[in-house]
């Protein structure tokens, strides 16, 4: 169904082909996955196949790419709109309508479908995909998960042969994630619809792909293979694999089920070694044979519990609480706040302290991105209360606020304007009244490799998310927030960003950040706030919030349970 012979892409100004030699074909009625590393090529092969490369992008297209057929060289877009259905990781970028019925309905009516295919298909998407409640509601006054559903329900409408999706479950919540991934693969499996898809929360999709087309690095040509097999060499992977390779499991495990029933030994070892720890610790306990203590014994958790600050506060020295005598870097007292007829936020209560990581997570619409957004003062409260360091944020100057409070939001162009990263740079230094150098500094931490003389614009999202959060990270502001921080991210830059966000809450900066990404929150978090409907259904914890939660556990907790880890690095320190 779609056919790459010997392709490569160069885009104008740029020295060398950003992919090279892509040789593979993805039959009819399968699902590939475009696995690779940030900036390896991934969105410009999608790109290939719906013919915005080179007609939209610009750039040169060696080679020759077919899709039913059809050469997309000589076909744009808009030709080949009847067999491919496209949605980009900016959902915002492909709506022409105003209203999420309209938007469902528009590509029928583009390809002349009568009204009561229409009208059918509309009701069959909205109830797919779990739109139903916001058929007439503004495109605009969703969330960004909502938004991405609806992109995605907006090319299913046409029933095109092919789908090509670009980080289709960035922005969802899990639950959400897996109705959208089910939808695709009863197409797939029911219709024989073919998908070609990139995605760097593997854990999520890894398990629905037929085959992986893996792109090592930026340039080499990609491996066309079994899933396990291309896992086994891909230097990105979830943590289910990084658990099996760790456990050298063969083959290896891509679900959460297959790597259950291969975990026994695995938990002997890891209570093997909690009893061995707790017997050099307290000689006088016995041979030291006990398994770990579950969340129901607070009071002991073994020697073998990381030192690293995302455990919970209360177990753990090396994370011990801020001193009380501290005061909030932020206090919410009874927050409201409402939009037309929706009621965001209601009787919100949130304390952070210095040096805290909290995690705002909960379904796409709970008010997440609305909390963060009265946090930085973009949005006023209806009633209650907002404090930032001493300050009412909606009502300070943004001069003053900028070094109070930073926000790195989900569609970093709300951030970029000028043309180059070292314009950027620049601009950040003069705004935080930082030393010349100090964003520059950041971004090569960040982002090793991006030049002074890159257009944001030719950044990937996940490089672009990561130029803001140099900006925002140039003024130092006490509070820092940030919303989906690893929408488009692969795990080697999620490491580095967990990294510097664990840095900045040792120095003593407070964190709060909106997210659907479960392996972060494991990773990063002091305490985990879940939202729903607008109010605070849960804080506390990382480890209690999550470990009891089917939606919210990460995937070493669901593989290890009883036993309770929450990562990887955990398992291997632990293993020692």
């Amino acid at each position: 169904m779609i056919r790459f012979e010997d392709v490569s892409v160069t885009y104008d100004g740029v020295a060398e082909p950003t992919v090279r030699g892509v040789d593979f074909e993805v039959p009819e009625g399968e699902l590939v996955l475009l696995v690779g590393p940030s900036g390896v090529g991934k969105s410009t092969v999608l790109g290939a196949v719906s013919g915005l490369v080179p007609h939209f992008t610009g750039g040169t297209l060696r080679g020759r790419v077919t899709v039913a057929g059809r050469d997309t060289r000589t076909h744009k877009p808009r030709e080949l709109a009847d067999v491919v259905g496209t949605v980009g990781q900016d959902p915002l970028s492909h709506f022409v309508t105003d209203t999420v019925e309209d938007e469902l309905a528009y590509g029928m009516e583009s390809l002349g479908l009568a009204p009561d295919v229409m009208r059918r298909r509309v009701e069959e998407t909205l109830d797919l995909l779990g739109l139903a409640d916001l058929r007439d509601r503004p495109i605009a006054t969703l969330s960004g998960g909502q938004q991405q559903r609806v992109a995605i329900g907006s090319v299913l409408t046409p029933h095109p042969k092919v789908l090509v999706l670009d980080e289709p479950t960035s922005a969802l919540d899990p639950a959400a994630a897996e109705e959208v991934l089910a939808v695709l693969q009863r197409l797939v499996h029911d219709l024989g619809t073919t998908v070609l898809m990139a995605e760097h929360r593997l854990e999520r999709v890894i398990q629905y792909a037929d085959q992986v087309a893996l792109l090592p690095a930026p340039g080499t040509p990609p491996l066309l293979g079994d899933p396990a097999e291309m896992m086994a060499v891909s230097p990105v992977y979830p943590p289910v694999v990084a658990l099996g390779r760790l456990a050298d499991w063969s083959p290896l495990p891509l679900t959460v089920r297959d790597a259950r029933r291969r975990a026994g030994g695995l938990r002997e070892q890891l209570a093997q070694a909690a009893g061995m720890r707790a017997a050099e610790a307290d000689p006088g306990s016995g041979r030291g044979d006990t398994p770990p203590p579950q969340a129901s014994d607070p009071a002991s958790r073994p020697a073998i519990t990381p030192r690293w600050p995302f455990f919970p506060r209360k177990r753990t020295e090396a994370a011990a609480a801020p001193p009380t005598a501290l005061s909030p870097v932020a206090e919410v007292r009874a927050l409201a706040v409402r939009r037309g007829r929706v009621e965001a936020l209601r009787r919100v209560t949130l304390t952070v302290g210095p040096g805290e990581t909290v995690a705002l997570m909960g379904r796409n619409g709970a008010g997440k991105s609305t909390l963060l957004n009265t946090l930085v003062g973009l949005v006023e409260p209806s009633a209650g209360s907002v404090r930032v360091g001493g300050v009412v944020p909606h009502r300070t100057a943004p001069p003053d606020l900028v070094r109070r409070v930073g926000l790195v939001p989900q569609e970093p162009r709300d951030l970029l304007y000028a043309d180059t990263v070292a314009g950027e740079c620049a601009a950040a230094d003069r705004d935080a009244r930082a030393e010349p150098g100090t964003c520059r500094a950041l971004v090569s931490e960040l982002l090793p490799g991006i030049t002074d003389g890159v257009h944001p614009r030719d950044l990937s999202e996940g490089q672009r998310l990561t130029l803001a959060l140099a900006v925002v990270l140039t003024a130092r502001p006490p509070l820092l927030l940030l919303d989906e921080p690893t929408r488009g991210l692969d795990y080697a830059a999620k490491a580095r960003l967990v990294g510097l966000l664990r840095g900045l809450a040792a120095e003593g900066h407070a964190i709060v950040l909106a997210t659907h990404d479960v392996e972060l929150a494991a990773e990063l978090a002091h305490r985990v706030v879940l939202l729903a409907d607008g109010e605070v259904i849960a804080d506390g914890p990382t480890a209690d919030v999550v470990v009891s939660s089917p939606s919210f556990a990460p995937q070493v907790t669901k593989i290890l349970a009883p036993q309770e880890w929450l990562t990887v690095t955990q398992v291997r320190e632990a293993l020692g």
